[in-house]
């Protein structure tokens, strides 16, 4: 039997694209979830593992979807040999139980996770030259700035709750938490 896995880092990623090549690619049951790679507990990849028997197919599009550093690929492959279940990564191929697949799976899942540790540390990079500049802000940028706050706390005095969010977009929640603030100055 073939099973697909398919994982999103974040809740605003989409999984539609894994899916549909997981569904072309023949997968009688493929296991989902939005859960980020460097965690070792990732319940349904943690399911379809216990499912996989021998003679099995655990199809994934990319190796980094499937494991968070290259020793991690390297055993859970190794585990599924030793369970007869064979692995496709569709971007490389069959990962087959030679010397020669067991080396190109080291090879690539090298080069997975240096480029994993390369965006990390750009990330922090980027991060440290932005903390040096005085406007430097910590976190998502507001959507709305201080005059539209303001603007929308000045309609309330004689408009409803849901007239304002209608008139200005900043949600109910944003405009009671401004109340508050301007409250507590």
């Amino acid at each position: 039997m073939k099973y697909g896995y398919a994982r999103v880092s974040t809740t605003q990623q989409d999984l539609e694209a894994q899916l549909q090549i997981l569904k072309h690619e023949g997968c009688n049951v493929i296991y989902s979830e939005k859960f980020t790679g460097t965690k070792a507990e990732r319940p349904q990849f943690t399911e379809v593992l216990v499912k996989l028997e021998a003679g099995d197919t655990l199809v994934v599009t990319k190796l980094d979807r499937f494991a968070r550093s290259t020793v991690d690929a390297i055993n859970t492959v190794r585990a599924l040999f030793q369970k007869g279940v064979k692995v496709h990564v569709l971007n490389m191929g069959l990962v087959e139980d030679t010397p020669t697949g067991r080396l190109i799976l080291t090879i690539i899942s090298g080069f997975a996770e240096f480029e994993r540790d390369m965006i990390v540390e750009r990330t922090q990079e980027g991060k440290a030259i932005a903390k040096q500049r005085p406007s430097f802000k910590e976190g998502r940028p507001k959507k709305f700035n201080r005059k539209q706050i303001e603007l929308a706390l000045e309609l309330l005095k004689t408009h409803s709750y849901t007239e304002v969010v209608e008139k200005t977009g900043i949600s109910k929640s944003t405009l009671i938490r401004a109340k508050r603030e301007q409250k507590a100055l």
